[in-house]
């Protein structure tokens, strides 16, 4: 397109939205190669002040709205966005790819009832999209699917049959013709999303947005494309594992403490309820190399078994590996056992795992990444039917972590007979059936270990 006399062209990255004045082939932002494409921002007319200005209100004078929660009819993804959607609310939901986020999707606008549903779908014909749903064998009575690309006709048709859901699928591939950039553009996400977002609060829809994310993990297009929605769903998980789980990036009508886990099956993703158990292995009893920890996922503790492995290297730089666990973090550990514990890993290649595929960020989870490294490379399992619970600090210290009981507790649940937790942890409502250990130092783990 030619830009006219008045218009100006910008140079915008289509990954992060950084902007330059001429085209460059690689985004000194965020390293992407080939993703600067030319943008026309049209002339801005000078506008006077309207007559109907709106004077700005005193808030103790506001009555807030009595919004009430429609929910989803699934309680994993309700705990997540804290009870249901509201009524004039715009909800991104993010993943790679076939991770699950149009199956969410549909099982979402099938779990709703009584609700008429709008299915916008630009990656699926509406034949592929009943083929999905006689798979995850849902009803499918109040969904009414389109395979409509332009913003335009979407907004024609939400206008004039008045759904009450509405899902587009993606919001990076539908575009407006008011503009002349690719679909995925800065440009076209931008404004596809902001009128999607107008058209959701003046008739009180609630619409779902599926969105793409990069190959570092960001959701594709505009920053500002986050900034917009009122909520931020993030669907995870290995496609190479069963398990998926939903976090909450951003809520603005809740908490986004909590995440719902899901086993991914033929029929679709269905809740877990009790997630301990899967991310605990049946390993033989007497296996060196394997610990358990409680990490707290937003409010929730889940027991989770972390697995080592030490061999001596065969190369002069030893391999540092990690799974679930951040590598930083790993090499931080590892120099505190060289450096206060005194034991030398130097020449040994490591390898850290977390059953199940489960990222873990708690630092709680230190104590037994550390108690696993060193059962492997003593070659002598832990105690049986015992947790390790706490930080590790750069001095070798043992720091306490929040919700110490809630944890300890929850380990009492699965049949746990012994705990090692920091030793100024403030223990208020432990179940008798426990032991605990406090220790204050990884020196004192080691000891109390080669005791056991």
């Amino acid at each position: 397109m030619k830009a006219k006399s008045k218009d100006k062209t910008i140079f915008v990255c289509s990954e992060c939205g950084a902007k330059y004045h001429k085209w460059v082939g690689k985004c000194s932002e965020c390293g992407a190669w080939n993703s600067v494409v030319e943008e026309v921002i049209p002339s801005v007319k000078s506008l006077s002040v309207s007559k109907s200005v709106t004077p700005p209100l005193k808030i103790d004078h506001l009555e807030p709205p009595r919004s009430i929660k429609v929910s989803t009819g699934i309680e994993e993804i309700d705990r997540v966005i804290g009870g249901g959607f509201l009524k004039g609310s715009v909800t991104l939901i993010s993943g790679n790819p076939g991770i699950g986020k149009s199956t969410i999707a549909l099982q979402i606008a099938n779990s709703i009832h009584n609700k008429k549903v709008f299915y916008f779908s630009a990656e699926e014909s509406p034949e592929q999209l009943k083929i999905r749903a006689e798979r995850l064998k849902l009803s499918t009575s109040s969904l009414y699917v389109s395979e409509e690309l332009l913003l335009e006709n979407i907004v024609h048709i939400v206008e004039n049959q008045s759904p009450e859901i509405v899902i587009i699928d993606s919001i990076q591939t539908i575009y407006s013709g008011q503009f002349d950039s690719l679909p995925g553009g800065v440009l076209q996400v931008r404004e596809c999303a902001l009128k999607l977002l107008n058209i959701t609060k003046a008739r009180g829809l609630i619409t779902l947005l599926i969105g793409h994310i990069t190959k570092e993990g960001a959701i594709a297009g505009p920053k500002v494309l986050e900034h917009l929605v009122d909520t931020v769903l993030l669907l995870e998980g290995d496609q190479n594992n069963f398990f998926r789980i939903l976090r909450c990036l951003k809520n603005r009508f809740g908490t986004t403490k909590e995440i719902g886990i899901f086993e991914m099956r033929e029929d679709g993703l269905h809740p877990v309820k009790d997630p301990s158990y899967l991310f605990i292995s049946k390993k033989k009893k007497h296996a060196s190399g394997s610990s358990i920890t409680v990490s707290m996922e937003g409010i929730r503790p889940l027991l989770v078994e972390i697995q080592a492995l030490t061999a001596k290297s065969i190369y002069s730089t030893p391999q540092r590996n990690s799974n679930g666990i951040d590598y930083r973090r790993l090499t931080m550990l590892l120099a505190v056992l060289e450096k206060r514990a005194g034991i030398s890993l130097s020449t040994f290649d490591i390898f850290v795992n977390v059953v199940g595929g489960l990222k873990l960020h708690d630092p709680a989870t230190d104590l037994a990444v550390i108690s696993a490294i060193l059962s492997s490379y003593h070659n002598k399992p832990l105690p049986s039917e015992t947790a390790f619970i706490g930080e590790v600090g750069l001095v070798g210290e043992i720091r306490p972590v929040r919700y110490i009981d809630t944890r300890i507790n929850e380990a009492v649940k699965l049949g746990f007979k012994k705990v090692y937790v920091p030793s100024i942890s403030e223990l208020k409502t432990i179940r008798s059936e426990i032991r605990i250990i406090k220790v204050e130092s990884v020196n004192q783990l080691i000891e109390k270990l080669s005791q056991q």
